[in-house]
């Protein structure tokens, strides 16, 4: 179980997409403020999940080869396939958008850049909350709730395994933003070129990162449902 977490928290810290939007959130006036904001219902979304499957499993694993444990399986091996489709999807969508022939591409993306940065220039810290409950990688979340139906919580591990995939999930965020605290006008800098470099590169990264969460998940469940 730490290990299936380890994982699937890091591909959580790492998906692209909640990142730019934290960029231009923490880059807004306020920034900081709607920063934390956003921090806040990311990891409470993150507790929530782990927290109801806990109170659904009285915070013990079911037996092995019960009907819940078969469910929690069957479940990782549903949610693995899902991302590997997606990866596949994503892959053969970002093949077709390169071969198209787009003149203005580049325009595009900078105008559609500059139109989501002068909205967060309004959003609220009620606003910058909503996006990062959107922008949660939920299929990721999933597994990791599936995962989580094997915590015994009589053992400290496994608690401690619990704090620390929800701390790995949001480790990128609350470096970005605790970087914006110490030092707002480099880190703005930094992070808007690391924006820039992840608009070029998302694609890539999300094919990359639901591949492998993907193929290691199903391998997983397949080696314990036939194991």
């Amino acid at each position: 179980m730490v290990l299936d977490l380890l994982l699937i928290g890091l591909a959580v810290t790492l998906f692209p997409l909640p990142i730019m939007a934290f960029v231009l959130v923490v880059s807004a006036p306020r920034g900081v403020r709607k920063g934390l904001a956003f921090i806040l219902a990311w990891l409470a979304c993150l507790v929530a999940v782990m927290a109801m499957v806990v109170l659904f499993t009285g915070g013990q694993p079911p037996p092995p080869r019960s009907p819940p444990s078969i469910a929690a399986l069957v479940a990782t091996l549903v949610i693995g396939v899902g991302l590997v489709v997606y990866s596949e999807h994503r892959r053969r969508r970002s093949r077709r958008g390169a071969t198209a022939p787009v003149p203005s591409a580049q325009e595009g993306t900078e105008a559609s850049g500059t139109s989501m940065s002068s909205r967060m220039d309004d959003a609220t810290g009620w606003s910058a909350a909503a996006l990062a409950v959107l922008l949660q990688p939920w299929g990721m979340v999933a597994a990791a709730a599936a995962t989580v139906v094997q915590a015994d919580l009589t053992h400290g591990e496994s608690f401690l395994a619990l704090m620390g995939f929800c701390l790995l999930a949001t480790s990128t965020l609350l470096g970005m933003e605790l970087y914006m605290v110490f030092s707002p006008e480099q880190a703005q800098r930094a992070l808007l070129g690391l924006r820039a470099w992840l608009e070029r590169h998302k694609e890539q990264a999300i094919v990359v990162l639901c591949l492998l969460l993907g193929l290691w998940l199903v391998g997983r469940s397949l080696y314990q449902l036939t194991g």
